[in-house]
């Protein structure tokens, strides 16, 4: 068998380790004699599953008492609704920032919900950099104010928290939780979809402080509920039960490896090999101001456009996938979640070097 180096923004490369182990499991979980897409998500063998992964997500980013771990499922796009119909109700407005198109998409689902100010926006500069707190605009009277952690598409990412008063920072931390230490306290409310750093798709993450729950509004339905979620364990409706398991799996792996700080450090360690070469290179660019340059994707243009499709074939000849760029913003792009081991990274820059000796 030979595992591809797999640079997808989403579904992305899970840990072959956590792979393995579910084949292990996969008709017979621990001797049940059932694979765990089978259990009833009521019963002891899943209720074990389920509580270790939230035990284990909570000890890796130290969640303090006080939030609730909420495994629900619509994903990131669904959160954008499904927070807004939780907490808008407070005052009937929000602050957000956009930063890219998933906050830009963020924001103009609450719209639907109640009265959306954006604060800053860094649209002008074609989402390269992140605008400066001191230029946003804050609403004291918002419910609570969004950031989107990390753009996948534009590949800007905060290397700091906003400090938002009294009013609760929201963030979709969709492309990179689990991917580095954060100080959870600073939150009212984090979201994020498993689909890059946790697992595969179809779970959801929502953690969310305490006193933020029982706001929702009148047409929220009982399914995103948060109150109704935390009062039964996730269990309001069916959860995503196998989506669950394999994000138990990959929390386990991560601690194995040394936890947030050991992720942090490798996963900064990918991206200075990439960002070194995109810096020396005249054929290869990267236009996202260093200082908001995403660890987990990195967008990059070739000087001569018509030689994209000659390099996406050449990558893949060599075993290197999806790195096409979105096509709002073309060119490539290169996803390096915690599971994409240096070897990836260093095999693609040793393929741009040739590319770029021979076409530049």
């Amino acid at each position: 068998m030979t595992r591809v180096f797999n640079f997808s923004p989403g579904p992305a490369t899970l840990p072959e380790p956590v792979l393995r182990q579910a084949a292990d499991e996969m008709l017979d979980w621990h001797g049940t004699g059932m694979s765990v897409m089978e259990m009833s998500h009521r019963g002891k063998e899943f209720i074990s599953i389920h509580a270790e992964a939230e035990a284990l997500l909570r000890e890796l980013l130290d969640i303090p008492p006080g939030y609730k771990v909420l495994f629900m499922q619509g994903g990131a796009i669904g959160e954008n609704a499904i927070v807004p119909l939780n907490l808008v109700g407070a005052t009937g407005k929000a602050d957000y920032v956009v930063t890219g198109d998933w906050s830009k998409k963020s924001a103009k689902e609450a719209a639907t919900y109640g009265k959306v100010n954006i604060a800053a926006t860094g649209e002008a500069g074609k989402f390269t950099a992140i605008p400066k707190q001191s230029d946003w605009k804050l609403d004291p009277g918002a419910a609570y104010v969004h950031i989107c952690s990390n753009e996948t598409i534009g590949g800007v990412q905060y290397h700091w928290t906003p400090d938002t008063g009294k009013v609760p920072l929201v963030a979709d931390m969709s492309s990179d939780i689990l991917s580095r230490p954060i100080d959870v306290s600073k939150y009212g409310l984090i979201y994020g979809g498993a689909q890059k750093n946790m697992g595969p798709s179809g779970v959801t993450v929502v953690i969310v402080r305490d006193d933020l729950l029982g706001h929702a509004l009148p047409v929220c339905p009982s399914a995103f509920n948060y109150k109704l979620q935390a009062e039964n364990d996730s269990m309001y409706n069916t959860p995503p039960t196998y989506a669950i398991y394999i994000l138990g799996l990959v929390c386990k792996y991560v601690k194995e490896r040394g936890g947030m700080a050991a992720m942090a450090e490798h996963n900064v360690a990918k991206a200075k090999v990439l960002y070194d070469f995109l810096d020396s290179s005249s054929y290869f660019r990267n236009s996202v101001a260093k200082e908001d340059r995403s660890l987990m994707n990195v967008p990059f243009h070739l000087k001569d456009p018509s030689k994209d499709e000659t390099f996406l074939q050449g990558a893949q000849a060599r075993g290197m996938i999806q790195l096409k760029g979105h096509r709002s913003v073309g060119g490539m792009r290169a996803s390096i979640y915690n599971a994409m081991p240096i070897e990836g990274v260093q095999a693609l820059v040793h393929f741009m070097k040739e590319f770029e000796k021979e076409h530049g």
